[in-house]
């Protein structure tokens, strides 16, 4: 979950422009304006502002996003005893767990992913994440006997997979699997499709921090303008992007979540290779034609660095990575 200044942050960013949208394109009839809207879910702050001259379409939009997001947690939340991930969770040691076809195409997408990413991105890693004090109280680091047993447990080829079945077990008791770095992507591609089906083309879908643009951009603008948080944590923007829609946005950075063990501060995304948990002094954002791969893309370039970067460019299309650093830090 991220720190409660970072979701008041997303929470006045969404309020803010919506009303600097209103200041600079004040009503007409029949012209669009921008209409925000903002709820909680999967640990975070969800939202949206959206053009239109229709305050019902904007409503039916909101609505749609929202529904869309309900959708994605009720699957994927890791947070929710009663989610489907949980469930796969507790029962894939004993056998074959049939997935939802929502379910199914994330634990696809993650596995495309794992290829991609030489294995960077590896949604076994949850058993990390405990051992790293993320999902349990912990107040020392973790041994090097603790991260070499707990290693057995990680690693995608001990994930066996049924297709024909939709169904996947676990090839040894303890695994379990964590889709935090791909669940949120995933939901912002169907709360996109559902606010276009409507005919509304033009506004920013925010799910914690991740961002779809619509295709069009504002009215009277020939882009977005997007704010890159500075990795030094202290709220300011570190750079700006301007980009013209239909693609999405994730950035990846140790100033929103780590946890502090024995002096030392420790970035939420964990090397499911060696069970290390690097704090950065640069984020890295992903730009992406989809929410599910800015997503991954993004954890797995801050983990890796620019060399995976430069790989992943090469080899998907519309990719682009840009890595923010500290002021104090040097490139």
């Amino acid at each position: 979950m991220k720190p409660r200044r970072q979701l008041v942050w997303i929470a006045a960013a969404l309020v803010g422009l919506a009303a600097l949208a209103a200041a600079l394109y004040p009503r007409r009839s029949g012209s669009p304006r921008g209409y925000s809207f903002s709820f909680g879910t999967m640990g975070t702050v969800a939202g949206c502002v959206l053009y239109t001259s229709d305050p019902a379409l904007a409503e039916a939009g909101f609505a749609a996003v929202r529904r869309e997001f309900d959708r994605v947690s009720a699957a994927c939340n890791l947070h929710d005893h009663q989610s489907e991930l949980s469930r796969l969770n507790r029962e894939a040691a004993k056998d074959f767990f049939v997935c939802s076809e929502l379910l199914w195409r994330v634990l696809v997408e993650a596995r495309t992913a794992h290829r991609y990413s030489d294995g960077a991105f590896d949604i076994t890693v949850k058993p990390l994440m405990n051992l790293r004090g993320f999902y349990r109280k912990r107040d020392k680091l973790p041994s090097a006997p603790e991260i070499a047993e707990t290693l057995k447990l990680v690693g995608l080829d001990k994930l066996e997979w049924d297709e024909p079945r939709r169904a996947v077990r676990f090839e040894k008791p303890g695994m379990a699997l964590d889709l935090g770095g791909i669940a949120k992507g995933y939901a912002l591609d169907l709360a996109a499709k559902a606010v276009l089906d409507l005919g509304i083309r033009r506004g920013v879908i925010d799910l914690g921090g991740n961002l779809f643009l619509l295709p069009e951009p504002p009215p009277g603008k020939t882009r977005y303008q997007i704010g890159i948080r500075s990795p030094s944590g202290d709220g300011d923007s570190g750079e700006f992007l301007e980009l013209p829609g239909n693609c999405a946005i994730s950035t990846s950075g140790s100033y929103e979540r780590f946890v502090v063990l024995e002096g030392k501060r420790c970035g939420h995304v964990v090397d499911p290779a060696t069970g290390d948990a690097p704090y950065r002094n640069y984020s890295v954002t992903a730009v992406a034609p989809t929410g599910i791969a800015s997503d991954w893309l993004s954890s797995s370039a801050f983990l890796r660095g620019k060399e995976l970067a430069d790989k992943l460019e090469r080899e998907l299309p519309g990719v682009k990575f840009y890595f923010t650093y500290a002021p104090t830090a040097g490139k």
